[in-house]
């Protein structure tokens, strides 16, 4: 039996405590985008969407400190990476002015700008009955973020009841990794998870979770509206949705390696001249999930690989023509990248380990299999280095570095710390204490007052927790700069470089870390 739409979602998240960094900018040249190896689908297209890289970056815990970062650049189109960590709504989100922004109090308001990164880090960035809206931009990213209980009736209303929303000439937009969701359809005041309409193109939703909502998303505003296209729908679970998924009018969309489950009334809604490619995806306990509906404008289809598991399909008359029950291609569609499809029958399993915020921003390799970020980690061995890797002169990589520890008697601090631990902990050369972030994710540094060379650090986890870290960056705190990225506890290297803060983030975990030392040496 399906469930119902209107199921009512967990209490929320309580809002977070407004960290001291808020505001603070720092020289990034990487964004948490490029961790998991760049837009994909048709956001690659038009010239590529790389967000806000190369800009400055910016650490935000209100709504009104994102709009405070977008006003605050030198122009309009100044690249900036905008990390979000906390709860943002509508008591912490005022307008704010000036020459390189157009906000508004009761959204994020993305309007007239380019070339920026929205990305949730450390704890969660949970966009709180506040919608996100994108009017008039080109070359947007937003990743690793919730955005939840957007109303357009009811109190408090945002963004029209769009979780997200594009209109009026949008360009490359990437949203990857993220959680959107209602409580509800439009009886209950929401609207749609994922809208494009007037002259939106070029467009990717990948690696994430659309539920328990009436619509799930629309390309085009009506008919007519025709203007909009090329959007990439890959690796995202659709879960409890009406209708709309998405609903598409003329353009070209793609759908891959998807698993829906529970699309209630119809799925993708193939219309006024659209042509859908729909490619191994997994259609789970649904009904009437591909086809033409609600108008006699048909649309059409490209079908290869996809799995139908308990769907249902309804009898065709009038303005409802479902594509079943045994869905045939009526048209082709030619894709211009590149891109390796899962089989289908993996998919459920792939796309519950990798989509959603606070996911790690784990991505499929293809054959079924996810992979953690950045798998070129550039503190792994040169692969063309011919030394045999069981050479007995090698040192063992667990060894702990020679020379001084430079932790000790530094100082240190970090993104938030769970009860009962301490920064101090991670210096103190006790293996017995350690440090954990509030939550699966998070941050610690260890600072000097002079500048100190640091070219290698060992992150040694508490008795017990061994292998809980996954993914890290280690940042030099002083410029932004990432020395490192991977995965799991142990020794980094990289190259020696004079610093008085380093910054060691840990961005995916499989349970609470808890690091008992961060050593620091150099070299």
């Amino acid at each position: 039996m399906r469930r119902p739409v209107a199921l009512r979602l967990q209490a929320a998240l309580g809002t977070l405590a407004l960290a001291a960094a808020a505001g603070v900018v720092l020289t990034m040249p990487e964004t948490a985008s490029a961790a998991a190896g760049g837009a994909t689908g048709y956001a690659t297209q038009n010239g590529g969407t790389t967000g806000g890289a190369g800009g400055q970056t910016v650490r935000a815990t209100t709504g009104t400190a994102i709009h405070e970062a977008l006003c605050g650049r030198a122009s309009s189109s100044t690249p900036i990476v905008i990390e979000v960590e906390g709860t943002i709504n509508h008591g912490n989100t005022s307008k704010v002015s000036g020459d390189s922004c157009n906000t508004a109090a009761d959204k994020i308001e993305l309007k007239q700008v380019s070339n920026i990164t929205i990305v949730g880090v450390g704890s969660g960035a949970v966009f709180d009955q506040l919608g996100i809206h994108i009017r008039e931009s080109s070359n947007i990213i937003i990743q690793n973020v919730t955005v939840r209980n957007v109303k357009k009736s009811g109190s408090p209303t945002s963004n029209g009841g769009d979780a997200i929303g594009m209109e009026s000439d949008v360009r490359n937009v990437w949203v990857d990794h993220s959680t959107l969701e209602a409580s509800g359809g439009e009886s209950e005041g929401y609207d749609g998870l994922f809208d494009m309409k007037d002259n939106t193109q070029y467009v990717t939703l990948s690696y994430s979770v659309l539920r328990n909502s009436g619509r799930g998303g629309l390309i085009g505003s009506s008919e007519s509206d025709r203007s909009n296209g090329y959007v990439t729908f890959h690796h995202n679970l659709y879960e409890n949705i009406d209708s709309r998924a998405p609903l598409l009018r003329g353009g070209t969309a793609h759908m891959y390696n998807n698993h829906y489950v529970s699309l209630n009334k119809s799925g993708i809604n193939s219309r006024a001249g659209a042509k859908a490619k729909v490619d191994n995806n997994y259609f789970e306990d649904s009904k009437d999930v591909l086809g033409t509906f609600y108008t006699d404008e048909a649309g059409t289809w490209q079908v290869t690989g996809n799995i139908y598991d308990n769907v249902t399909w309804s009898e065709r008359s009038g303005d409802n023509n479902p594509a079943g029950p045994d869905p045939q291609s009526t048209t082709t569609v030619s894709i211009p990248y590149s891109y390796t499809l899962d089989d289908a029958s993996c998919v459920p399993s792939v796309v519950s380990a990798t989509a959603g915020a606070n996911k790690g921003l784990k991505v499929s390799d293809g054959s079924c299999t996810p992979q953690s970020p950045d798998p070129t980690d550039p503190t792994d061995p040169d692969p063309t280095d011919p030394t045999d890797p069981t050479d007995p002169t090698d040192p063992d990589p667990t060894d702990p570095p020679s020379g001084t520890n430079l932790s000790i008697g530094a100082g240190s601090d970090g993104s938030s710390k769970a009860s009962g631990t301490s920064y101090g902990n991670v210096r103190d050369g006790d293996l017995g204490t350690y440090w954990s972030p509030a939550g699966t994710t998070g941050s610690v540094s260890v600072k000097w007052s002079s500048a100190q060379t640091v070219g290698k650090i060992n992150i040694r986890e508490a008795a017990g927790s061994e292998g809980t870290i996954g993914s890290y960056r280690v940042l030099n705190h002083d410029t932004g700069a990432v020395l490192a990225s991977g995965s799991g506890a142990g020794v980094i290297a990289f190259s020696p470089v004079s610093l008085e803060k380093i910054t060691f983030e840990i961005t995916g975990a499989s349970g609470t870390p808890k690091v008992a030392e961060f050593e620091t040496y150099g070299g």
